[in-house]
């Protein structure tokens, strides 16, 4: 399986392909990021990360309600009183 994390970006390093690469943001880490397949995107637009590269953009209320998803997946949760073991 393969995940795609969104993140934003927050600073362009280098506009020219095949090396374009930025720094994208996500959840408060900071990493440099291929960004070659989305020369569209602008300071401050969302994409989707996988292995380091940037693989399409989205828009900022489709990346909160995946970034909320992702966070509850690491919240603990309540032990199940009906299992049994």
């Amino acid at each position: 399986m393969c995940l795609g994390v969104p993140g934003k970006i927050v600073r362009w390093l280098e506009h020219e392909p095949p090396m374009a690469c930025g720094e994208v943001e996500f959840d408060g880490t900071r990493r440099v990021c291929n960004l070659a397949c989305v020369p569209e995107a602008a300071v401050g637009d969302y994409v989707i990360v996988h292995a380091g590269v940037a693989i399409t953009r989205l828009d900022a209320e489709e990346a909160d309600r995946l970034l909320g998803e992702l966070r509850a997946l690491c919240e603990p949760t309540a032990p199940d009183d009906s299992a049994t073991l």
